[in-house]
């Protein structure tokens, strides 16, 4: 029996999905998401990059995404701050992406013993334009893996 966490359910599903783009800049706890696409990708012909920073990470996948390519990226609660203004950019513009968050307890400076659910506020809510997006908050690594 092998054991599979959260991070690594996330990389084979997104694979058994057809993801064959990654780009990502690494972030605990996301970053072993970035080393299993890392591992994955190449063997089947996608590309895994490590972007410079966070913000170069989705607009590679942007442009990726532009071109055809089923892309996914992969940070935490910092990292989606940093995404936001690409965010809005890639929903006003329809272009299909997924971003997953792994969440932090608290932020990195304190509180990480409190729980919360600010995440899954800001990404259902924090881009400009009002426009819909799909948020998935996934209970279990089986659940990681569906989603």
């Amino acid at each position: 029996m092998n054991l599979v966490d959260g991070n690594e359910a996330v990389s084979l599903g997104a694979v058994a999905a057809g993801c064959n783009f990654f780009a990502g800049y690494p972030i605990t706890p996301a970053t072993t998401i970035y080393n299993h696409m890392l591992r994955l990708l190449p063997a089947r012909g996608g590309i895994a990059m490590q972007g410079e920073d966070e913000i170069a990470s989705i607009g590679f996948c942007l442009g990726a995404a532009m071109s055809g390519k089923k892309v996914m990226t992969a940070t935490s609660g910092p990292g989606m701050s940093l995404y936001s203004e690409q965010l809005s950019f890639a929903i006003g513009s329809e272009i299909p992406l997924v971003i997953v968050d792994v969440q932090r307890l608290g932020p990195s400076t304190g509180s990480a013993t409190r729980g919360a659910d600010g995440d899954i506020q800001f990404l259902r809510w924090g881009s400009s334009g009002g426009m819909p997006i799909i948020v998935l908050a996934p209970t279990n690594a089986r659940d990681c893996f569906v989603l």
